[in-house]
């Protein structure tokens, strides 16, 4: 396995990932548009965000790509002047989950998060997603509070 930062080749098969929960959706047939271009190109260019993805090992960029993930870097004053790493758009691909992939995935992120120096990784996931909660508690995530969001209109 390859963990590695993501590519602009890599962007179909990580929309593909987080197109479809339950099923394995070709990144052929993932249409990319204007915005996640932008997304894209903004992660791409700050230091303190990173699109890291899993990969089999095969072929280039693009291709084998079982597992993805965003860790952004976040300071504050809290945790003693700490960064604290974020998790977001944790996804393995579904006809590979159950192999111990998301474990690993979430291994390397928490040892890359430890190697910049943070002192707590967190992660937010939809209420509906009961199975990634019980995956986060078995890794050792606590749920520690609730969050909230607020839609903001174009």
């Amino acid at each position: 396995m390859i963990f590695r930062e993501a590519t602009r080749q890599d962007l179909p098969a990580v929309l593909a990932l987080l197109a479809d929960e339950d099923s394995v959706v070709d990144p052929a047939q993932v249409v990319i548009g204007e915005a996640h271009e932008r997304a894209f190109a903004a992660i791409e260019a700050d230091p303190r965000n990173e699109m890291l993805v899993l990969t089999d090992g095969a072929g280039g960029t693009g291709e084998g790509v079982l597992g993805c993930l965003q860790l952004t870097y976040i300071p504050g004053l809290g945790q003693n002047g700490q960064e604290r790493a974020l998790v977001e758009a944790v996804r393995i691909r579904a006809d590979r989950r159950g192999s111990g992939l998301g474990a690993e995935l979430m291994r390397l992120a928490a040892e890359r998060a430890r190697e910049r120096g943070c002192g707590l990784v967190q992660l937010t996931s939809s209420k509906r997603r009961t199975a990634a909660h019980r995956f986060y508690e078995r890794l050792g995530f606590a749920r520690s509070h609730e969050g909230f969001k607020l839609h903001l209109e174009p």
